[in-house]
């Protein structure tokens, strides 16, 4: 079965497994660090009153048979030691049935801890790693070629997720149109790193360029990974160095990262073909059955694409297999940002000692510059630039957490780079303001070493005690 399998890309399978090995690790590591206070059985949003709620056929998951703070700590590094083993390419000393359900187990663990995760799993790279581990269990490993019923439906998603994200931005905000949305972008959007402000101060002619560009990119572009070599290396080459240029821009979790990790699958690189022997019969029925599943389930999505409603980062079946992507349909014009401060005094008037808490990678402190966290996914944080937006986000969640720092939650706690309040000894008082900030000029920042200007706005919460941080904002 020649047809079957392209020696070729050998190296090209190698290099998209370990990558994808590597953010796999990420992420469960991510789970693990933080599943406690966000979805744990004292968490904002707690996973066991989730399952009890939605039933299996709706969100699949091994939470479903038994839900504990112990078994999610299990379930969260068990993912990370299999994907460090995957990391390190046990799967090629397996045989070819032992691979395909090695990479299965990453997988079906991941999907798991998506389906319970409700509004801290609820972004569009959840769906992404999910339908991308989904096609790399079928990938195979040394014992026979890479099969091209699997290499393409990978150049599948990486088309869906740039067109995708091209097209939502030509639908959406007009200033992609006029090719002005950066003039705003790397100020507003919602984790900067520590270069997005000499971004923003980039020539207005030059981030018009840098637009034009991102437009050719995501239209025109992928249409070319389906094309013959070496154009389609030429072209997903493009979209890496594309996709370079984002993660030093800004902080979008392992998004990026797992875009040029698809890219590289579409790379033919030199060097010797494989040797491997000829695809077994069971394995060629199993992976032409999943190409043609593929091709049934991506119908919506592909309707999704041509529809003038387009919606972004949307599954459409409960096993994430196929879904739609995009980002930014509009781009904030001001940045608003909501500041959680706590007070030990008896009364909480405004001459009363406030102390604000500081987060890891959303902007406090004007002096404290932005670091770098991706792939890192800080969920807290991007769930806080969501709530500057519109209190609507904020959701049953946010009055948890105040009541969490009232306590003096340790789990909460370790989520924040910063606390001035030791946990034996919480605040009295917490409340949260909104304030504009701005990037400051480079006169500002030569003066006051601060790259952030804030402007307070209003109240976003009045001081609370204990008794009262749970009713909603």
């Amino acid at each position: 079965m020649d047809w079957f399998t392209v020696p070729d890309y050998a190296m090209s399978r190698l290099v998209f497994q370990r990558g994808l090995a590597a953010l796999y690790l990420v992420a469960f590591l991510t789970a693990a660090l933080q599943f406690r206070a966000l979805l744990g059985e004292r968490g904002m949003l707690p996973a066991a009153r989730f399952v009890r709620r939605v039933p299996f056929r709706r969100a699949p998951s091994l939470f479903h048979l038994h839900c504990s703070d112990r078994f999610f700590a299990a379930v969260a590094w068990g993912g990370c030691a299999v994907s460090a083993a995957l990391l390190a390419g046990l799967h090629d000393l397996l045989p070819l049935w032992g691979s395909l359900l090695l990479w299965l187990v990453p997988w079906a663990l991941y999907l798991s801890i998506v389906n319970v995760g409700q509004t801290w799993y609820g972004f569009g790279w959840e769906s992404l790693l999910l339908e991308t581990g989904f096609l790399a269990v079928f990938l195979g490993n040394d014992e026979v070629a890479p099969p091209v019923l699997v290499l393409f439906p990978l150049r599948w998603i990486l088309f869906r997720v740039e067109f995708g994200a091209g097209l939502i931005k030509i639908r959406g905000d007009a200033c992609w149109r006029k090719l002005t949305c950066l003039h705003h972008h790397h100020e507003t959007q919602p984790m900067p790193g520590p270069l997005s402000w000499f971004f923003h101060r980039l020539p207005g002619p030059l981030h018009k360029v840098e637009v034009a560009a991102n437009h050719v990119t995501q239209l025109v572009v992928p249409f070319l990974l389906f094309t013959p070599q070496p154009v389609a290396t030429a072209a997903a080459s493009l979209m890496i160095l594309t996709q370079l240029w984002l993660v030093l821009s800004g902080n979008f979790a392992w998004l990026n990262w797992l875009t040029v990790v698809l890219a590289l699958s579409a790379v033919r690189f030199p060097g010797p073909a494989s040797s491997a022997a000829p695809a077994p019969l069971w394995y060629v029925v199993v992976v032409s059955a999943v190409a043609l599943l593929i091709v049934v389930l991506s119908c919506r999505p592909v309707l999704n694409l041509l529809s003038r409603r387009q919606v972004m980062n949307r599954s459409f079946d409960p096993l994430h297999l196929v879904n739609t992507y995009g980002a930014f349909g509009s781009v904030s014009r001001v940045r608003y940002e909501v500041v959680v401060e706590g007070t030990w005094d008896d009364s909480p008037g405004e001459d009363a000692d406030w102390r604000a808490y500081e987060f890891r990678g959303k902007p406090g402190d004007p002096r404290r510059w932005p670091r770098q966290f991706a792939p890192y996914h800080l969920r807290l944080d991007w769930l806080m630039w969501f709530v500057a937006l519109s209190p609507a986000y904020a959701g049953a969640w946010f009055g948890v957490l105040i009541e969490r720092l009232l306590e003096g939650d340790r789990a909460t706690l370790r989520l924040l780079r910063r606390s001035p309040f030791p946990p034996e000894r919480p605040p009295r008082w917490v409340r949260a303001r909104l304030f504009r900030y701005r990037y400051t000029t480079w006169r500002e920042l030569r003066r006051t070493g601060a790259c952030w200007h804030r402007t307070y706005v209003r109240d976003f919460l009045p001081p609370v005690r204990l008794e009262e941080a749970s009713r909603s904002v």
